[in-house]
């Protein structure tokens, strides 16, 4: 079990270059399977999860030459459509294997997703669209097992919430669809901008993305493309909390604050010193941090993603501050092991409660989810002494060499793989 030792009240400087969205690379890997032209991607970031999906689509016979964050990919020769469980079961995200499948094929058999224990992530939501698509499906044995008559058709399609995974899923399979598609109360986080930016350059018919009604008019091909993947927003927010956690001056860049936009407001409410320029976020020292109220909500409000991170926040910043979760219902995992560390959390169903001026001190902790884990790294890094956290497995799957960018700012940070 992989284990990280921490040093924490070190003096860390310096600038972060922001890899490549995660949750803009999956779906757009997801959707190469349409093309049967050779596609290439630029910013895909090496973490576990693209990892994890290049070996899926490898296993249905797709051949990929990946190069550092550049990977090209040519999925004509697709032999295999059942996705196993041992690959499947490590991440959510391969159930946007579906609609692709269905779209070109007919016919899929994927195993019920796995991925972070942060909740139910329901399904149905997917299932119920595809089915507005002419798919019909079935649950057999741990594996969703969907068929197609004749091909897809074009429909009209209200999302009961809007649900990031099933926007993508039938995007994506509206894109290749007989006649016209429309997804209302859709997802407008920016990685579906991002998914349908690149389903475009393919040449799909693709209007609305970024709002709650997108347009999709079926095509009968798709072309070779090249495509830049945008920089992850997540992770971004990330280091910026970081970086006012230990009053240090940080850039952190190469990203889109545009998409930031919510993150940003919180912070500088709590009274942060930011710069904004348009690719980067020069954090400051400031003088106090002030306790605030947040909510998590679909984009463009706060993002459920970075709530684990900004909790660390609070921890340290004056007075008594809220998050009430509305995305997962089981994502306050992380609250027990930050109050190992010396924090005062208390939740109450959706709800958490923080008390602030807590000062954190080293422990022995235990990641449960991939921004869990991180929120773990940022108290660490805030406490008296070493801390030691186990089970950072889940930080592989969506942070690219994070201990190296952290030596690089300066922390004593070691990996222990047992």
């Amino acid at each position: 079990m992989n284990k990280l030792e921490i040093n924490g009240k070190e003096n860390l400087s310096g600038s972060i270059a922001v890899h490549g969205a995660k949750n803009s690379a999956l779906p757009i890997l997801v959707s190469s399977l349409l093309n049967l032209n050779i596609i290439n991607l630029q910013n895909i970031p090496q973490v576990e999860d693209i990892n994890n999906m290049i070996k899926l689509l490898e296993g249905f016979g797709a051949v990929i030459n990946r190069q550092k964050n550049s990977v090209i990919l040519n999925c004509k020769n697709i032999k295999n459509i059942t996705a196993d469980y041992d690959i499947v079961r490590k991440m959510r995200a391969s159930i946007l294997i579906l609609g692709p499948l269905l779209s070109r094929f007919g016919h899929a058999k994927i195993s019920l997703p796995g991925g972070c224990a942060i909740g139910t992530r329901p399904i149905d939501i997917h299932l119920e669209g595809l089915k507005k698509l002419g798919v019909q499906f079935k649950i057999e044995n741990g594996f969703i097992i969907g068929k197609v008559k004749s091909m897809l058709k074009g429909n009209k399609i209200i999302l009961p919430f809007p649900s990031v995974g099933a926007t993508e899923n039938i995007l994506m399979s509206a894109i290749l669809a007989d006649g016209e598609t429309t997804i209302e109360n859709s997802a407008k986080e920016p990685e579906i901008t991002d998914l349908a930016n690149f389903l475009i350059s393919m040449g799909a018919k693709i209007e609305g993305q970024g709002t709650n009604k997108i347009w999709v008019k079926g095509v009968t091909s798709l072309v070779e493309t090249s495509y830049k993947i945008i920089s992850d927003r997540i992770v971004a927010g990330t280091f910026i909390i970081l970086s006012i956690m230990l009053n240090t001056k940080v850039e952190v860049n190469n990203i889109n604050t545009d998409d930031l936009a919510a993150v940003i407001k919180v912070l500088n409410d709590m009274g942060a010193n930011l710069k904004i320029k348009k690719n980067a976020v020069l954090i400051g020292k400031s003088d106090k941090l002030k306790s605030i109220n947040v909510e998590t909500s679909p984009y463009p409000g706060f993002p459920t993603d970075l709530q684990a991170q900004l909790m660390s926040l609070m921890c340290i910043a004056e007075g008594q501050s809220q998050i009430k979760e509305t995305i997962f219902e089981n994502r306050f995992m992380h609250v027990p092991e930050l109050n190992r560390l010396g924090a005062n959390i208390k939740v109450i169903k959706d709800t958490a409660f923080i008390e602030g001026n807590q000062k954190f001190k080293g422990a022995q902790v235990m990641a449960s989810d991939l921004r869990a884990s991180v929120s773990l790294i940022l108290a660490a890094l805030c406490s008296e002494g070493k801390t030691t956290i186990n089970r950072v497995y889940h930080l592989d799957r969506g942070y690219e060499n994070i201990e190296k960018i952290l030596k690089k700012l300066g922390s004593t940070i070691k990996r222990i793989n047992t």
